[in-house]
């Protein structure tokens, strides 16, 4: 089964095309990764990525998107393609955790222990998730949740490493990690539970708030 993942949520963004084995396991095929945020071609990476690896568009069968948290634009423009391929070619959608994409991605390049993946959530805050890592692979420790990064500092030599797109913003001794799409493809592999184009929304744990506008004022 071919596996399209698009993870768009850091301003690092990546595609690939991945071969799911049957055993929960996956093989990537090719990758492409490029930075630039909102410039990105999306479409030219996805056409780059099933040249590289001698597919076609029907070719694809399931496609991974990463939710975030992360660019609010950026998953939604995964989001948007996603959801028209569904529509053009009737193809499973699944809707992925960037967040714990980072953490395999951790956990693929050697670390171990514990760790707290942060990705920036604007107004001076975190998105902050735990994770232990260890020989067997990671696990959730610690709920996505908005965070200070002073509450990260707090915990002094116990603290978990931060790990993340744009850590180094907040903590000298953090991992610069991206979420990438062979990781986030090789996860999909396992994953079974398809949704419709229209269940797919980015990770924003905010509530919503609306100000009402004044009224508007009345010329003499």
């Amino acid at each position: 089964m071919r596996i399209l993942a698009l993870e768009f949520s850091a301003e690092q963004r990546s595609v690939a095309l991945v071969d799911a084995l049957g055993d929960g396991a996956g093989r990537c095929l090719a990758e492409t990764v490029r930075s630039g945020g909102r410039a990105t071609p999306a479409v030219a990476m996805i056409e780059e990525v099933l040249a590289q690896a001698g597919a076609r568009r029907e070719d694809v069968e399931v496609i991974a998107v990463g939710l975030g948290p992360g660019s609010y634009h950026g998953i939604r423009a995964a989001i948007a393609l996603a959801q028209g391929w569904q529509l053009a070619r009737g193809t499973r959608l699944l809707g992925m955790s960037s967040v714990e994409a980072i953490a395999a991605q951790a956990h693929a390049d050697g670390l171990r222990g514990l760790i707290a993946v942060v990705v920036d959530a604007q107004r001076g805050e975190l998105y902050q998730a735990d994770y232990h890592l260890d020989e067997a692979g990671w696990r959730e420790v610690g709920p996505l949740r908005l965070a200070q990064p002073e509450s990260v500092r707090a915990a002094g030599p116990a603290a978990p490493m931060p790990v993340g797109p744009e850590v180094s913003r907040w903590f000298a001794n953090g991992r610069v990690l991206f979420p990438r799409a062979e990781t986030l493809g090789r996860l999909a592999a396992a994953r079974t539970d398809y949704v419709p184009g229209e269940q797919l929304e980015p990770v924003y744990l905010r509530a919503a708030s609306f100000r009402k506008a004044p009224p508007a004022l009345r010329m003499p």
